[in-house]
């Protein structure tokens, strides 16, 4: 098992640093490169020593021991904990594959005998490469647009991920649905109801946005203002209705208003403007929020940061902690003093007022990252695993098995790192998933107060509040609250597996 790991962890930092330097952008493992380039060369050399080193210690090592496995079987036979694990792994798996899963860039384009791969290539194509010319040629491509395009089309063709939108920045402002036109009135084709809303005609089908004229309808008849734009995208005709009859119009365009008013263009549609309630039909399954945010990618795109933190947060407060207690519990005398004041003292500095005060010096959000979040929740994050860690270590170095490893001659540092810590493995286990919990309660929670991340993540903490303050759209607020619901209840049901499977009173190994 732990051979399978070591290789596995090898593979993933090779792979890690050679697609960065082939100017490829990989699911999850470039991750680290795009906070800080230095941060992702540091976690890729990392899982390869560490790799490295599992590989070096030798062949008997690479097997559990016995209560090591009486405790993953244990886990396994309480299932609500067991399969909460398996759910979430699944859900980090789907995280984990980042723009495969989610994303407004193909997975593959095919044009002209070329093939290409947006999703995991960091260049930048243009509308020239796929064709298009004219004033935007230079812009960046819509690649929903030109899968449209290329419909019609044996040779190229465009591949898009299972939801083709991208967690933020890809704001969809409307959609267009048809509508029934009986006997000058308009019709909900579902319900068959009088039609009450906005409906316009299009100068294309493709672009709600592109409309030839909007009107105002209240059941079913016209009422109040009409606008009509031209190509240009600049409004020339004004009208207003009252229970369906024109009263008065005004035309300033180009030619005479019978010739704008014939011009070519759809059907009479129905316009949804953000927030966008779920449509199956435009792959809005969740709807969208209220910048246009498709629902379903931005949840995703949520569950990648939670995940990408705990990615980053996890080894590095536990490293901190872990390393502290175990010191101060071994060594005790001078050294836990002066870091017990250290702990006392940054106990009672208010978490939230600092990160005021940084948000304060801070004039552009867009600084406001990922690195300097999760650097002060480290900061604020190792004390209380701290004391635990030195409570034990206190304990265990009472034991006969430190005793005698020190009357061998044991360094210190093999006496506190193979035998006092791997006695006391269950605290750092059984504390990973409320780790996690705490971790995503304050990212959210920050993101909420607005002092969190910048608009450029997808954040939960952001989805709520949008809800909130759109409680008529009831689709946000529900699905933000039962995403942040989901996951923290299945990683309570896993951490109390693992507190229950690891428990020192059924299982104790002494070394």
């Amino acid at each position: 098992m732990k051979r399978k790991l070591a290789i596995l962890l090898i593979l993933l930092g090779v792979i890690s640093i050679v697609g960065w330097l082939l100017y490829l952008k990989l699911p999850t493992l470039s991750f680290p490169y795009e906070v800080e380039e230095w941060l992702g060369y540091v976690t890729s050399l990392a899982m390869i020593g560490w790799g490295s080193w599992w590989l070096s210690t030798g062949e008997k090592n690479f097997d559990f021991n016995p209560v090591t496995y009486r405790r993953i079987k244990r886990f396994r036979s309480i299932g609500r904990g067991y399969w909460s694990l398996v759910i979430l792994l699944v859900l980090l798996f789907i995280a984990a594959l980042d723009q495969l899963v989610i994303g407004n860039k193909p997975l593959i384009v095919k044009y002209n005998g070329e093939y290409y791969f947006p999703a995991i290539s960091r260049t930048e194509y243009k509308n020239k490469h796929f064709g298009i010319e004219g004033a935007n040629e230079e812009a960046a491509v819509d690649y929903r647009r030109l899968k449209k395009s290329f419909a019609d089309s044996d040779d190229n063709m465009v591949i898009m991920p299972l939801i083709p939108y991208s967690a933020t920045g890809d704001e969809v402002t409307s959609i267009a649905k048809d509508v029934d036109e009986k006997d000058g009135k308009l019709y909900d084709p579902k319900s068959g109801k009088a039609y009450s809303g906005l409906a316009a005609t299009l100068y294309d089908k493709d672009d709600p946005g592109y409309i030839h004229m909007r009107y105002k309808y209240r059941n079913g008849e016209r009422m109040g203002e009409a606008i009509g734009k031209s190509r240009e995208r600049k409004t020339v005709y004004t009208a207003q209705y009252k229970k369906g009859v024109l009263v008065k119009e005004s035309y300033t365009g180009k030619g005479t208003k019978e010739e704008f008013l014939a011009q070519e263009s759809t059907d009479i549609k129905k316009i949804y403007y953000k927030p966008i309630p779920p449509s199956f039909a435009d792959k809005h399954y969740l709807g969208t929020d209220s910048k246009g945010n498709d629902i379903v990618a931005f949840v995703i795109g949520g569950l990648q940061v939670n995940f990408k933190a705990a990615l980053l947060y996890i080894p590095l407060v536990y490293a901190l902690g872990l390393t502290i207690g175990l010191l101060m519990g071994y060594f005790g005398g001078w050294f836990d003093i002066i870091v017990q004041r250290i702990i006392e003292i940054f106990s009672n500095i208010p978490f939230l007022f600092v990160i005021l005060i940084l948000s304060g010096l801070i004039q552009d959000p867009d600084d406001r990252g990922l690195t300097m979040i999760l650097s002060i929740l480290i900061v604020f994050g190792w004390m209380g695993m701290t004391n635990l860690m030195r409570t034990a270590a206190l304990k265990e170095k009472a034991r006969d098995y430190v005793a005698a490893a020190r009357v061998m001659g044991a360094p210190t540092s093999r006496v506190i790192f193979k035998h006092i810590l791997p006695n006391s493995v269950a605290i750092l286990v059984t504390l990973v998933p409320f780790s996690v919990s705490g971790l995503v309660l304050a990212l959210t929670s920050l993101d909420y107060l607005g002092f969190g991340l910048p608009a450029k993540y997808a954040t939960w903490g952001r989805l709520l509040q949008d809800g909130l303050e759109n409680l008529s759209s009831t689709w946000i607020v529900t699905s933000a609250f039962l995403s942040l619901v989901v996951l923290l209840v299945l990683v309570t049901f896993i951490g109390e597996a693992i507190r229950e499977a690891f428990d020192p009173k059924k299982f104790t190994v002494y070394k």
